[in-house]
Formats: C-alpha cells, structure tokens, sequence
C-alpha cells in the first residue's frame, strides 16, 4: 500500500511540476523505488541508476478524501483570539472522549476484581474451605489464585499504559 501511495505521489509531483505544465518535452526517468523524477540531468539519472521512461502517459488520480476537501469551499479566517474547530477534529476528540471513559470504568472494574482477590488470597494465607480436605487441593486454589493476581496487575497496567496513550479530556 505504501509504495502505490510513493508511485501516485510522486506521480502527482511529476504532473504538477512547471516543464510538464508548460507541455516541456522533459524527460522523466524511473530510479530505484518507484521514484519518478523530470528534473534529473542525463549524468545524474545515470548515477542514480534511473532509467528513462519514454511515451509515459502522466495521470493524476486524487484520493477521495483530498478531492472533497479540495473541492470544498476555504472557510473565512477567523478572527483574532476564536478558533474554529473542524467537525471531524470534533469527531475524534468526541471519540477519544468516549474511549477514555470506557477504559476508565473497565479499569475501575479490574481494579475492584484485583482488591476482592487480594483480600480472598489473604498474603498468601487464604481461609481453607471445606472441601479442601487435602493438603494439594488447598495448595492448587492458592497458586491458582497468586496466577490470577498477577494477570489481573498485568491487564491493569495495560489498560493504564492505554490511558496514557489517550488524550485527556479538557
């Protein structure tokens, strides 16, 4: 995807440059990594190891999102000390907004989750339940129940790493 993106770029830097404009017979040479240029001299392409492109039909193709904002009317200036805000500027932080507070409220579940583990797992030292009649099965429910501590930390470190990744709400 990102060398079709380098080819039409610089597809659309060839196109839009003033010897093709002017209907210039400029040469256009093809270098390593799709990279087309018309302003190289015959040496230069020569120690690039480009090559010349003959009867090269330049077309210009314009991604859709560009074509509608560039097709859109430019707003007047603001004034001085006001800012507009953009609606899809507005859709994101409206978006992160929400995400945030998603994550928060997770995080304040887990965090609740970890608080009656911890309080169950007692230090390491957790209440014997009656049909923990053998030593093992006892010792079992309590390295089960130290790995599950330690996933939950794990899962609240993540979601907190998230967090901080987010912006913050103003």
């Amino acid at each position: 995807m990102s060398r079709r993106f380098a080819f039409l770029s610089a597809l659309l830097v060839v196109a839009a440059s003033p010897a093709w404009a002017e209907g210039d017979s400029g040469v256009l040479y093809r270098c390593p990594g799709n990279d087309y240029n018309n302003t190289l001299t015959p040496s230069e392409a020569e120690k690039l190891h480009c090559k010349k492109v003959e009867d090269a039909a330049v077309s210009v193709v314009r991604s859709p999102g560009r074509a509608a904002s560039a097709s859109a009317s430019v707003p007047a200036a603001a004034p001085v000390g006001e800012i507009r805000e953009s609606p899809e500027s507005a859709a994101m932080r409206s978006r992160a907004s929400n995400s945030r507070r998603q994550l928060e409220t997770r995080l304040r579940s887990e965090e609740a989750k970890l608080g009656r583990l911890e309080q169950e797992f007692n230090g390491g030292d957790p209440e014997r339940r009656k049909d923990e009649t053998n030593l093992q099965t006892y010792l079992d429910r309590v390295a089960r129940m130290r790995t599950e501590i330690s996933r939950k930390q794990i899962e609240i470190a993540e979601m907190r790493r998230e967090l901080d990744k987010l912006p913050t709400e103003r």
